[in-house]
């Protein structure tokens, strides 16, 4: 069993998310004889190799071939196993499209598929590998779990709670080594279900992964401006909890979201779609990468470039509480 406390959740951090997906998959192997891991020639990257060595006849490295891996996945799927298969976000979306479509969504087999470096994780490599339109592909596909947790001790619950579910999911792992720490202490995970990190009046900011913890500290710098806020981990994308997005529009002036992708298809859009089924909502404040691809660069350059830091979230968020940029100021 797994000790969730102060210790450990501080080495997971300092390991970053490939080393609490390595984690998570040692526990599983532990527990569950069914789980196998697959990689497309990332086993160290991945942080599994404490799993090659523990357990090498349930590693399967695939090579540079990442199509032909989900159909491998998908062939120890139907044959009862429990398939966790591991590459770069951005080749889940766009280089295994079709086998995700057919294999995950169409025949539901119960795929796990963790997307590595989502987002800007390895943005210094490019375009190619920016990762800034999984979710959006991936909510759009039937039948498919959509996860982004906020740290690593919530990468070690969303990995495990996933192999207990018979769904196809996609958990994609934002945010660089020594990961910045949300939760201190245990807690209880459920996939659909968002977690109240904070209560405040004024505005609610629902957050997925990386952008969890930026949101926290955005809350913190807002209070010392008289802004109350309440920060919400939406971790599970799809399916969204929909019950707390509404609430959270009943008891509050702003909605604000925040996530290390597109704005075109992720977080922001399921809660807008959410949202726009009301015959009223409150404004909606949005912060994620625009529709462009950023130069490359280091991590906190391109979170600097698309706005996703505390500083510019503050500054954005209170400008529309003063009705500056059409705003909602009482």
């Amino acid at each position: 069993m797994i000790e969730y406390n102060k210790r450990n959740m501080r080495t997971w951090s300092l390991l970053g998310p490939s080393g609490a997906h390595g984690t998570a998959a040692m526990k599983l192997a532990e527990t569950n004889p069914n789980v196998l891991m697959l990689t497309a020639d990332l086993c160290f990257f991945s942080g599994l190799e404490r799993f090659k060595t523990t357990y090498p006849d349930r590693l399967y490295n695939l090579g540079i071939a990442e199509q032909n891996m989900i159909g491998v996945a998908a062939g120890f799927a139907r044959e009862g196993f429990i398939p966790f298969v591991n590459t770069y976000a951005s080749f889940c979306a766009s280089r295994c499209a079709d086998q995700v479509r057919v294999n995950m969504s169409y025949m539901k087999l119960p795929i796990k598929l963790i997307g590595l470096t989502a987002g800007y994780g390895a943005g210094m490599l490019g375009a190619t590998h920016m990762s800034i339109e999984d979710v959006s592909v991936m909510r759009a596909l039937p039948n498919i779990t959509v996860i982004s947790p906020a740290d690593c001790t919530e990468i070690i619950k969303a990995i495990i709670a996933s192999a207990e579910t018979p769904d196809p999911t996609y958990i994609r792992l934002t945010g660089p080594m020594n990961t910045p720490i949300v939760y201190k202490e245990d807690y209880d995970f459920y996939i659909g279900k968002a977690v109240k990190l904070q209560k405040g009046r004024d505005v609610c900011i629902i957050a997925t992964g990386s952008m969890v913890a930026e949101s926290l500290k955005t809350a913190k710098t807002l209070l010392a401006e008289g802004i109350s806020c309440s920060v919400i981990n939406m971790h599970t994308i799809k399916p969204l909890d929909t019950e707390a997005v509404m609430e959270a529009n009943e008891q509050h002036k702003l909605i604000v979201t925040a996530e290390e992708h597109s704005v075109i298809g992720g977080l922001y859009s399921a809660v807008a779609e959410c949202l726009c089924k009301e015959n009223a909502h409150k404004p909606i404040l949005s912060f994620g990468i625009n529709d462009i691809f950023v130069r490359a660069g280091s991590y906190r350059y391109q979170m600097t470039e698309s706005g996703l830091t505390e500083d510019i979230m503050k500054e954005e968020i209170m400008n529309k509480l003063q009705n500056r940029g059409g705003g909602i100021a009482e």
